[in-house]
């Protein structure tokens, strides 16, 4: 292989290996993704890449962090976007705008929660972080109705001992919020989760391929179940 000359040299390679990485994952999935091909397709030797990432699975966690920033960038955006006094209008656009993310970035939300790629384990402090920081958004919005006493959650269940740990660790990142808005928020994220996912991978019928009312009709079941005055 010829390496590129000083002035065809690519100016950020390490960006430029994270996107032929996405372009491969659209075509032939996570699960093929090769620093051989990324090396091919930007015409550099195999060894350059090395530089940036040590291997597949180094490459692999830079995309996940990366999945996590963008789709937290939009949840808090959307968040911020809403009037200061109104969580459930907050609320409503975190839900929408996970879903929106998710249709915009399919790739990017299946690497980060769709089907594992063999071999591979997430260092998991390298990317809690990034994962935190991405529900911190719905995290905190259901710890603002608690606080004013409009959460509507009675008899949920309590956090299972030896499990205390994991919320904890969670909390140093995402925010030093209640244990009991933390697990409220993990049960929505679940079903607008479960709901994405299916439309995503064409699941939806008899709803079509388009799963735009029902999920709105999840959103406000979510709101009216949750939310005390709703």
């Amino acid at each position: 292989m010829v390496r590129p000359s000083k002035k065809q040299q690519i100016p950020n390679l390490q960006e430029a290996i994270k996107e032929t990485a996405w372009k491969q994952i659209t075509e032939t999935g996570a699960a093929a993704l090769s620093l051989r091909a990324i090396a091919r397709d930007l015409n550099i030797t195999a060894p350059a890449i090395y530089n940036y990432f040590s291997d597949r699975d180094a490459l692999v966690t830079a995309l996940i962090i990366d999945a996590y920033t963008s789709f937290g960038d939009y949840q808090l955006a959307s968040s911020d976007a809403q009037a200061g006094d109104d969580p459930v209008g907050r609320l409503q656009a975190i839900g929408f705008s996970y879903r929106g993310w998710a249709l915009e970035y399919p790739q990017r939300y299946q690497l980060i929660f769709g089907t594992p790629i063999p071999g591979y384990q997430a260092p998991m402090m390298e990317v809690l972080p990034s994962a935190a920081r991405s529900l911190s958004a719905l995290v905190n919005v259901v710890d603002e109705l608690r606080i004013a006493n409009r959460l509507n959650a009675e008899g949920f269940p309590e956090v299972q001992p030896g499990y205390e740990q994991m919320f904890e660790v969670w909390r140093g990142f995402a925010g030093n919020y209640d244990i009991f808005s933390l697990s409220v928020a993990m049960i929505v994220w679940s079903r607008v989760h479960g709901l994405v996912s299916l439309e995503i991978a064409g699941s939806m019928p008899p709803f079509g391929v388009d799963g735009a009312s029902l999920y709105r009709y999840e959103m406000e079941s979510i709101i009216r179940q949750f939310v005390k005055g709703n």
